[in-house]
């Protein structure tokens, strides 16, 4: 599909400066552009890649004034803010992209299940009783929606996906390849022999709103009532929420990490890759976790870092201490030596 940069223009309320006739085809980093294609430059380190770019259209800011000649097949758009901009432009080609309707057979899709309109069921898919999902859905193929469960509008679901029974999936949100949503949370009890005892997990897991959940999560059920990922929240790759887990607004778990159960984490709180949260915990509002934490006690806020954490300037202290070990060890035991020395000197 082609577009001129003055169709471009015209959607990003930006200004042609060029050929507003010249079309592109799609996307390119600067330093890589070729002909036919879009491209942006916000980072001034890349400047000089404009002045040679085989881009044929490239967005930059507003006031931008170029220092060198710009190459003659290359028209510019001039926006107040080409990250956004660019951004903006990804984003529809994505939509685009997965703008996908109808039903793949084989797949099977429960007469019980109610389903809105726009929506797409890839192929080898299961839709179980009493599913509903809602406008704008798409599911990629060999997912399983398991009974009762809902998902919300503008939803996208990539493949090899399942969502056990009775969870609920909000709006505008991504579930990327292999994740689990809804298994049985890891509760057992110890009987009289001695032995594990499972307890019945029957609760669900409840996903808000323009939630992007990474590949292969997994998002334990809660034992009774709901595990919450709220509204805005951001899972990378490899993640694990145990059951009961309560995840605040906006918050971003980076890749490997793993929250136990019953934890709280709260609002714009960041959490670094493989870091570890115990169960029954606090974390407050905007904490910030470095990576490869381990978090025992309840965060009140901050910065905190090492295993067990603590507040990062304490840690980084701390460390600086601890690399020097070896260096205090040599010099303690030589000062020892010498005073053993001036010792028996006296004796």
């Amino acid at each position: 599909m082609q577009f001129s940069a003055g169709q471009i223009a015209e959607l990003l309320h930006g200004e042609v400066d060029g050929n507003a006739q010249i079309l592109v085809h799609d996307v390119s980093r600067i330093e890589e552009g070729r002909l036919g294609t879009l491209t942006f430059l916000a980072n001034p380190k890349y400047t000089e890649h404009l002045y040679r770019t085989g881009a044929s259209v490239a967005i930059v800011e507003k006031d931008f004034q170029p220092t060198k000649p710009i190459p003659k097949s290359l028209t510019l758009i001039r926006v107040q803010d080409p990250r956004a901009a660019f951004a903006l432009l990804l984003d529809m080609h994505q939509k685009h992209q997965y703008e996908k309707v109808g039903y793949e057979q084989p797949s099977y899709v429960s007469p019980k299940a109610t389903i809105g309109k726009g929506v797409y069921i890839g192929a080898f898919c299961y839709v179980g009783d009493g599913v509903v999902i809602e406008d704008g859905v798409k599911i990629f193929p060999n997912c399983t929606i398991g009974d009762n469960a809902r998902i919300g509008k503008g939803t996208r679901i990539h493949a090899n996906v399942s969502v056990y029974a009775k969870c609920v999936i909000g709006a505008d949100c991504i579930i990327h390849s292999g994740a689990v949503i809804g298994a049985d949370g890891f509760g057992f009890t110890v009987n009289e022999a001695g032995a594990q005892e499972k307890i019945p997990q029957i609760g669900n897991v409840v996903i808000e709103d323009h939630v992007e959940i990474g590949a292969n999560c997994c998002i334990d059920r809660a034992t009774l009532g709901s595990t919450v990922i709220r509204k805005g929240v951001k899972l990378d790759n490899l993640i694990q929420v145990g059951h009961n887990a309560d995840v605040g607004e906006d918050t971003i778990v980076v890749a490997q990490a793993g929250i136990a159960g019953s934890s709280k984490v709260g609002r714009r709180v960041q959490i670094g890759g493989q870091v570890g949260i115990a169960g029954h915990l606090t974390i407050a509002d905007g904490t910030r976790i470095a990576a490869q934490s381990g978090i025992g006690s309840n965060i009140a806020g901050g910065d905190v870092q090492g295993s067990p954490a603590f507040a990062i300037g304490e840690y980084k202290r701390s460390y600086v201490l601890f690399r020097n070990l070896p260096e205090l060890k040599q010099r303690i035991e030589q000062l020892e030596k010498e005073l053993e020395a001036l010792r028996t000197s006296v004796k």
